[in-house]
């Protein structure tokens, strides 16, 4: 049976969550407004500097692997034998996140 105290508790989980999509979507988006709106909310709901690191590791490394796929795909239309690897470790010739 549910507690009122284990609802609290996933709803934060749930927002703290959300929070941390929102802010490496805004990072992915290069988005500064969105950013800051979401760190300042970020940190009012007590997550961690730590945390909200990760989300921008995360996120970078989505965006890296974006531009590198969209590189690898101009040189294979201009037909250049340059195919860089992705920082996911995936293969040049497979998508970076699956």
């Amino acid at each position: 049976m549910e507690t009122a105290k284990f609802r609290k508790e996933q709803q934060v989980l749930q927002d703290k969550i959300e929070n941390l999509i929102a802010i490496g979507a805004a990072t992915a988006a290069n988005c500064i407004p969105c950013f800051e709106h979401l760190y300042e909310k970020a940190i009012n709901s007590g997550i961690t500097l730590s945390e909200i690191r990760w989300a921008l590791d995360i996120a970078g490394q989505v965006k890296k692997g974006a531009h590198i796929a969209l590189i690898n795909s101009v040189n294979e239309l201009f037909e250049i034998d340059e195919i860089q690897d992705l920082p996911c470790n995936q293969t040049a010739s497979k998508s970076c996140c699956g």
